[in-house]
């Protein structure tokens, strides 16, 4: 019995590739195919009566390709550096000689945005030596022509009232809670006076499609599938070990915990 159940942990390994399978794949390659077909059986037997090993492998199934998909995402932002660092026209926050700069792509309709919004607002008001940059990625626009409106009439305060006004814009939109769909013109315009906003200029559409269309570019080149997504990096110097990049919503802590890798505090 103690033999079979040896045989089955060898053919778990091998089917699961946990990190013992290259150690034991020698000795399996010994069986006859009818002994590897009989530990096939007996293995199928041992998972259905223990869920519990599938449940387990799964996530370290799990945790292993999330690894990989950070250090794919994070080599893209590496060779990306240089126009990451290229903000002019993006609405920016923070001193201009920070050493570390926190991009976030965001669509004013995404949900995700919306519900990493105020802890973006937590994790500035705690860094004021980090420079943040919001890229305007308007992936909604097909659906809701509220997402590329609003991007217009945020970029065109950024461009006339600076930062302050913009972030009282940007803040105040995602604070409507309309998202998906519910956002509305009334509520933009409505937003935008509230942060000290003019009226909105015939000039914002053509030079704000412009850098959302590079924008839009940026984000393909750094494999980003959704929004919102976050590069934290060092302005100078960045490397594996000092670059994060977050695509989705995460806490504060976490946040925090990039900024401080990529030399923040």
């Amino acid at each position: 019995m103690k033999q079979i159940l040896k045989l089955a942990a060898i053919a778990l390994a091998m089917s699961t590739a946990l990190p013992s399978a290259p150690s034991n794949a020698a000795e399996a390659a010994e069986f006859t195919p009818a002994q590897q077909a009989r530990i096939g059986e007996i293995a199928a037997d041992y998972l259905v009566a223990h869920p519990d090993v599938l449940i387990e492998v799964s996530k370290k199934l799990q945790a292993r390709q999330q690894a990989m998909q950070q250090q794919a995402y994070v080599q893209s932002a590496l060779k990306a550096h240089r126009l990451l660092m290229q903000l002019d026209g993006v609405p920016v926050k923070g001193p201009a000689d920070s050493k570390v700069i926190v991009t976030e792509f965001f669509d004013y309709e995404c949900i995700a945005c919306s519900m990493m919004a105020p802890v973006m607002e937590k994790v500035m008001a705690a860094s004021a030596g980090v420079r943040f940059a919001f890229r305007d990625w308007t992936i909604f626009a097909a659906r809701y022509p509220e997402s590329t409106l609003a991007s217009h009439r945020g970029l065109g305060i950024y461009r006339r009232q600076g930062a302050e006004a913009y972030m009282a814009f940007h803040n105040g939109i995602y604070r409507t809670g309309h998202n998906e769909g519910k956002l509305t013109t009334e509520d933009i315009e409505k937003v935008a006076t509230a942060a000290g906003a003019g009226a909105a200029s015939g000039d914002d559409s053509a030079v704000s499609d412009r850098l959302i269309e590079n924008n839009d570019a940026l984000a393909e080149m750094l494999g980003l599938t959704g929004t919102p997504g976050i590069i934290v990096m060092p302005a100078e110097n960045a490397t594996a070990d000092n670059t994060t990049v977050i695509p989705g919503v995460v806490s504060e802590d976490v946040l925090q915990q990039a900024i401080v890798r990529a030399g923040g505090n």
